[in-house]
């Protein structure tokens, strides 16, 4: 017989039993969406992620002197950069580099007359694009200016959370380079929110200047954050930059925990892929198995008038293939539509859930993406597995003895 008459004879029996075969035809789309869904929402994530954490904590390249130990927010000479100016300037000389951003790190303790709570104090060049998120997403009052004296950016969510308002003054404590602990009253000139909670709640903004003279810290910074125009110049660019006691920082060096994250979690996905597709894959070899029973007399009748074992087997297979190419198919396509779909709306989390997540740039609201290249890779796996484990009913069918099938009931 063809092989054209196999897929033939394999569809007629599908459709013989409709229900049966819509109800297995439909667990194999439902799969393949689940799998499209939890693919792009990971890939979304990820994508999301790093580059919110990069455009709005690391950059892509960083500028530190080589001693300079971030989790301390060291205040000392000897852990800063001395020539912020020169090091900015030959920064931007380079034709990859969109920005350099000079910034000064400190703890520090915001106190209202209710409440105080610790949080990370950033001077910043208040003119530099590294700092757009802010700048576009001031909400209240006014953004800084260079030459700003006694006033702080807060963000939204911290202002919520101690009710402090645009215009009302506020007491930072901070540390300075001679280890004294310093205190002074600040005016709230605005409020931001780059919808990336961790961050809104955990600083304030204040001109670069008045940091440094604050923390008696001179014309040092802690850092100098480098935007790129293109991320594939971060090797080129950090070599340009290398000089004798400074630390040239990669975007990959600065995100290594989050990297690190997102492979190990990334194992984790793929098992739960794996248990996706081998429920449905047990649910269709299930059904084939239902069939064959079904079927033994007819099967019978088949290898009595000369059908071989070899080609009832392929029969069996063939229906298998034909749920599996229909499922796999359909489920793609819906389930691309809805990441499509997502990928504009976004899904909303809670505030507090996603405050919750610090160090890493996460918003409230995620979009999934879709991945082709995965999206290929799990149909194709999708498909294997089911036509694999369909094996073993169609050799079940192969094995009927024509005498014993007949008289079945």
């Amino acid at each position: 017989m063809a092989i054209k008459g196999f897929w033939v004879i394999a569809f007629r029996d599908l459709i013989r039993n409709k229900r049966r075969t819509m109800l297995t035809l439909l667990a194999v789309v439902l799969g393949m969406m689940v799998l499209i869904m939890m693919s792009g929402f990971i890939a979304g994530v990820i994508a999301d992620g790093l580059r919110d954490n990069i455009r709005l904590n690391t950059g892509h390249l960083q500028i530190r002197d080589d001693t300079y130990e971030i989790e301390k927010l060291s205040l000392l000479s000897r852990d800063l950069l001395a020539d912020v100016d020169a090091l900015t300037a030959q920064a931007e000389a380079l034709s990859e580099v969109r920005s350099a951003a000079p910034m000064l790190w400190t703890s520090g303790v915001l106190s209202t007359v209710r409440e105080s709570t610790g949080l990370q104090v950033t001077g910043i060049d208040p003119a530099d694009d590294f700092h757009a998120p802010v700048r576009d997403g001031m909400i209240a009052g006014e953004y800084l200016a260079a030459d700003s004296r006694g006033q702080i950016l807060l963000g939204e969510r911290l202002a919520n959370d101690m009710e402090i308002g645009v215009g009302e003054r506020v007491s930072l404590t901070m540390g300075d380079a001679d280890g004294q602990v310093n205190e002074d009253i600040f005016t709230v000139a605005g409020l931001f929110n780059t919808g990336i909670i961790s961050y809104d709640q955990n600083t304030v903004l204040m001109p670069l200047a008045q940091a440094q003279a604050f923390t008696n810290s001179g014309n040092r910074a802690s850092s100098i954050i480098i935007l790129l125009n293109d991320r594939e110049d971060t090797a080129k660019v950090a070599a340009a930059l290398q000089g004798n006691g400074l630390q040239i920082l990669t975007w990959e060096d600065l995100n290594a925990i989050l990297l690190t994250l997102m492979d190990q979690t990334g194992v984790l996905y793929y098992i739960l892929y794996f248990i996706v597709i081998l429920v449905v894959a047990v649910l269709i070899a299930n059904t084939l198995l239902m069939s064959v029973f079904e079927r033994t007399r007819e099967l019978g009748i088949l290898a009595s008038l000369g059908m071989k074992g070899r080609q009832i087997m392929l029969m069996v297979l063939f229906e298998a293939v034909i749920l599996a190419l229909m499922g796999v198919a359909i489920g793609l396509v819906l389930g691309a539509g809805f990441v499509s779909y997502m990928s504009t709306v976004g899904l909303q989390f809670s505030a507090d859930a996603m405050g919750s997540v610090e160090g890493f740039a996460i918003g409230s609201t995620l979009y999934p993406a879709f991945a082709p290249g995965e999206a290929v890779t799990l149909s194709i796996f999708m498909f294997v597995v089911v036509s694999l484990v369909s094996i073993y009913p169609a050799w079940y069918a192969s094995r009927l003895e024509p005498v014993k099938a007949l008289h079945a009931q």
